[in-house]
């Protein structure tokens, strides 16, 4: 399958409703506990079957889809996340991954506010992680985030230890993860 018939797939994919989430348990080790879910998105193509993010988040950031497909990934995962709560379930954190694309969208911070009070999910039960990537970047993402964890999300780093930063990068941030 070529790049454009992939690209044409992926922007029919929301309207057609073929992603789905999955939810890997987060253990705390020390407690011996399950004391969050991390939401994974996954493509269900009609004729290549499940894509892994691998296979399709490259093209989605580079055609700006990302955006979308970000928003749904955080609407579905507070949505399931308040739904488990409702259920009875022990409380857990939900983590979603981010796109740099994500937080430089200008309306960002009322739409992840927004899905909150439409989801009804409690602030502090929702964490938003950034990749190691991002923090080269810290400088000018800092305020956001700041913004988010300041309404109660926890913000986490993802995949740190790849290679792009160090911690050097957060001394001048004053943001404490």
């Amino acid at each position: 399958m070529g790049i454009q018939q992939l690209e044409k797939d992926l922007r029919e994919a929301l309207e057609r409703q073929e992603f789905q989430l999955y939810y890997q348990p987060k253990l705390d080790l020390a407690l011996g506990k399950i004391t969050g879910v991390e939401a994974l998105i996954r493509w269900e193509h009609p004729e290549q079957g499940l894509l892994t993010p691998t296979q399709f988040i490259p093209l989605a950031e580079e055609t700006n889809l990302i955006c979308p497909i970000g928003e749904w990934v955080l609407r579905t995962a507070c949505t399931q996340s308040k739904a488990w709560q409702d259920a009875g379930a022990p409380t857990l954190i939900m983590a979603v991954n981010l796109s740099v694309r994500q937080l430089y969208q200008p309306d960002f911070l009322e739409s992840v506010e927004s899905i909150l009070y439409e989801t009804g999910l409690v602030p502090s039960y929702l964490e938003l992680e950034i990749t190691e990537y991002m923090t080269m970047e810290i400088v000018r993402i800092a305020p956001i985030l700041r913004q988010l964890k300041n309404i109660g999300i926890k913000i986490s780093l993802d995949d740190f230890g790849i290679g792009y930063s160090s911690l050097y990068n957060f001394k001048d941030c004053r943001l404490t993860l």
